[in-house]
């Protein structure tokens, strides 16, 4: 193992706010040039949101990411990736990025048969991204408790985007796997989730900054609104204990298992409703009480990936003082932003173990993520 396959993995935890970390540039860090970027992205996903599948592409996204950690897991690195609700983003050492992607291909495969959606498979090494001027800078910050996300600076992932979904990309071909597709943890057990109690919507938001200003300073500034408007991480969380609901939906079970295997035969099924009946009783106890605790903890609410991408909570009241505060921003010029609002999340997740090794992926009803990306590019192809 090289000694930079652990740059992640070293990185110190920053505590301080979000909005003070987007101005110290002493704090991140230029990814390894022999990393590679590796992106997967539904093909058509708007259509397929629209048809009603908004659950089954958040899924699809969820499993390309439980691929990928499970072979990092297994090597003893850690990664930044980055939840995209219709596909995601990694950045990975050459030491499983080989792996990575024999695994990916075979998902793209399993996706195609179990739900006749094409799921994007690409990557780009970093040192093509500085050859071409662009930046891949690195932090890591202290969401709540344990959760720690990474925060990336720099227009390299929408240049290694750019390149992987233009017409001429072709993604070089490499020897077949050998192993089996590891979707172990990949989970899709919960129902759509209400906003908490005084609270009336889901807002799905995404910011760039416009060309020509501080990307630093644009996105400082979204944040600042944020909070400001909504208040404390803790204040404006989409998920909360009392409108959890397991589902007991066959529906979901069969979505799930087509994602991990291709194929839901009755017994499997039925295994997974009785589990799904014993999970009342397990979040009863105390141990079920801790994880379900630490679960809102994981929630993976704000990625950061040289643009803000969040699923916030609250009301009609706060939303439309957001909406006003960006279009001024956006009038200046200083940022570009889609938003959609919906009343109910959507979680799926990657339960590794039931202490610490869990994540779960939060989107906004319907797609949001999908239909706050479709409005921000309407306005980056009308900008002049």
């Amino acid at each position: 193992m090289k000694v930079n396959d652990q740059f992640y993995s070293d990185l110190p935890v920053n505590y301080l706010s979000l909005p003070d970390l987007f101005t110290k540039q002493e704090l991140f860090f230029d990814i390894p040039g022999d990393w590679h970027v590796i992106l997967t992205d539904i093909r058509n996903s708007t259509a397929a949101v629209l048809g009603g599948m908004h659950e089954t592409v958040n899924l699809v996204a969820t499993g390309s990411i439980v691929a990928v950690l499970n072979i990092v897991f297994k090597a003893g690195i850690t990664i930044p990736f980055f939840f995209g609700g219709d596909g995601a983003t990694f950045i990975v050492p050459s030491a499983v990025a080989g792996k990575a992607l024999q695994a990916l291909r075979l998902y793209k495969d399993n996706t195609m048969n179990s739900f006749d959606l094409d799921l994007r498979v690409g990557t780009l090494p970093v040192s093509d991204i500085y050859g071409r001027g662009e930046e891949l800078r690195i932090s890591k910050f202290n969401c709540s408790g344990a959760f720690v996300i990474p925060v990336l600076l720099g227009n390299g992932l929408s240049y290694a985007e750019k390149v992987i979904k233009g017409e001429d990309y072709l993604l070089e071909e490499t020897e077949a796997a050998n192993d089996e597709l590891d979707l172990n943890g990949m989970q899709c057990r919960w129902d759509k989730i209400p906003p908490p109690m005084q609270r009336d919507e889901i807002v799905t938001l995404l910011a760039v900054s416009a060309g020509g200003t501080s990307q630093a300073l644009a996105l400082k500034k979204v944040m600042q609104q944020i909070d400001n408007i909504y208040g404390t991480p803790e204040q404006r969380q989409p998920i909360s204990l009392p409108k959890l609901k397991l589902t007991t939906t066959f529906n979901k079970f069969r979505t799930e298992r087509r994602a991990v295997a291709g194929y839901a035969s009755p017994f499997r099924m039925a295994g997974m409703w009785f589990k799904s009946v014993l999970g009342y009783l397990y979040f009863k106890t105390r141990t079920g009480r801790k994880y379900l605790r630490s679960l809102i903890e994981m929630s993976d609410t704000l990625v950061i990936d040289g643009k803000i991408n969040t699923v916030i909570s609250g009301t009609e009241a706060q939303r439309r003082k957001l909406q006003a505060a960006l279009s001024k921003l956006e009038e200046r010029g200083e940022i570009f932003y889609g938003l959609y609002v919906s009343r109910e999340s959507v979680m799926s997740c990657y339960v590794r173990d039931m202490d610490d090794g869990h994540i779960h992926f939060v989107d906004g009803g319907e797609g949001g993520y999908t239909k706050a990306a479709g409005l921000m590019k309407l306005k980056l192809q009308q900008s002049p």
